[in-house]
């Protein structure tokens, strides 16, 4: 593609640094600039269209150009825009929505605090775990537990404890508090001849290793997305996180659950711990929270997490912690209003039912003389592809070729990830895995 001068895309490399890209690259190829959106689509400023097939960045529950959503924030934006949570100052939408959250949440839960972002959620909750080992007096139960591919966000905290290497080079990255313990996907860190349930009771086991290493006493949280999603949809084996829980009660270590990605029906449940029977101390939550159409996240906390913390703020006469946006009254908005639309078209019950044939799809793909095998649950989704000569080129090949055929997927080491809008429908999934099938058959060409 020429750049012309002046253009958006020429304008995009003289001005904007991007996110998750090489930069060389992006001065010499620019951006693909996104014009307009609607239900599973969206349209580049060349008038092209595509299929969103990861949602956005796994967000987009209800599908783009949701007229409902921009309503509630111009009402919203006319009768308060703006105000903050500082210092007993609160307002109706961060309430209804904290309401709303618990009243939803699968376990019982005490308290809702919003913040701006995935990462900014985790970041945040492992400020509030410090803090309340310090109210407990346990001023050296400190560490986090993390897994290998699993993440959390970008944040230096959250950064940390994601367990994916590109997040933490030259970053510094991670901290000296975070450990971390085995990935448990069969299909990658299985052994050879190993069952599926003697991999879960070694994966159980190397927990179990690392917190005798570590010592009890210096654990303070274990981290863990229900299903793994950046890390390239990595699905537990049977067992795991009931074995997970057994350890962490038995040695007094707290469950986060981070649902940034799973939650709001993207697992066939409202909540992915429903999907996988766990039952967290914390759930935090992001992305379909508002489908992204406004910066939004939440951590839902029981009270085994918030009485101390409340305790150690009317000690010290205040909780020294708080953002400018935090629980913003437009965000939260639109939130309330994303999950009552959730709640209404029946989104939830839609991935139940759509689900068998988007996994009858992922089969059929996985097929194809490029791939090797498929996982998936509700409605997200990976073909693991076989390796080829260069690591991990593979799938950023197949991803090029599906977006060039209309189709925006992400290439995630070996494989190539689904996870589209909640609204998707049965001939939209067929058009969907139709395009994928026509840009692996290219690639196979190209290769010879």
């Amino acid at each position: 593609m020429t750049i012309q001068p002046n253009s958006v895309e020429a304008r995009d490399i003289a001005y904007q640094m991007p996110a998750a890209a090489d930069m060389r690259r992006h001065e010499e190829t620019g951006s693909v600039v996104m014009e307009r959106g609607d239900g599973i689509y969206v349209w580049d400023n060349t008038g092209k269209r595509y299929i969103e097939g990861l949602a956005g960045l796994w967000s987009v529950a209800v599908g783009f150009g949701e007229k409902r959503l921009a309503e509630v924030a111009r009402a919203q934006m006319e009768r308060l825009p703006y105000y903050h949570s500082f210092s007993y100052k609160t307002h109706g939408p961060s309430v209804d929505l904290a309401e709303k959250l618990i009243q939803l949440a699968p376990v019982a839960m005490s308290k809702v605090h919003f913040t701006s972002s995935g990462s900014e959620a985790n970041d945040l909750m492992v400020k509030m775990v410090w803090y309340r080992a310090n109210a407990l007096g346990q001023p050296l139960k400190k560490k986090i537990i993390g897994r290998i591919k699993g993440y959390h966000g970008v944040t230096i905290a959250a950064g940390s404890i994601t367990g994916l290497p590109r997040n933490h080079e030259s970053f510094d990255l991670p901290l000296d508090r975070m450990v971390h313990t085995s990935c448990p996907s069969y299909v990658h860190f299985g052994q050879p001849g190993e069952s599926e349930a003697d991999f879960t009771a070694r994966m159980l086991q190397d927990l179990e290793d690392l917190i005798a290493r570590e010592g009890p006493e210096t654990i303070a949280a274990f981290w863990g997305e229900p299903a793994m999603g950046a890390g390239g949809v990595l699905l537990p084996p049977e067992g795991y996180w009931q074995g997970v829980q057994e350890i962490l009660r038995r040695h007094d270590i707290l469950l986060v659950a981070d649902e940034v990605i799973c939650g709001f029906g993207r697992t066939g449940h409202m909540f992915a711990c429903t999907t996988y029977g766990i039952a967290p101390d914390v759930i935090v939550l992001s992305k379909q929270l508002s489908s992204s159409y406004l910066p939004l996240s939440a951590i839902v906390m029981n009270d085994r997490v918030y009485q101390p913390i409340a305790d150690e703020s009317h000690r010290l006469g205040v909780f020294g912690h708080g953002f400018t946006a935090s629980g913003h009254p437009v965000a939260t908005a639109v939130g309330l209003e994303n999950l009552k639309i959730i709640e209404e078209r029946d989104l939830v019950g839609h991935v139940q039912r759509i689900s068998p044939h988007f996994m009858d799809r992922l089969a059929r793909l996985a097929t194809h003389p490029l791939a090797a095998s498929w996982r998936g649950v509700g409605l997200m989704g990976a073909v693991e592809l076989t390796p080829w000569e260069t690591p991990f080129t593979a799938a950023q090949t197949v991803a090029a070729r599906m977006e060039q055929e209309g189709v925006i997927i992400r290439g995630i080491g070996e494989a190539i990830c689904f996870c589209p809008p909640l609204i998707i429908t049965d001939a939209q999934i067929d058009e969907m895995f139709d395009i994928a099938t026509r840009a692996f058959d290219a690639v196979l060409a190209e290769r010879g």
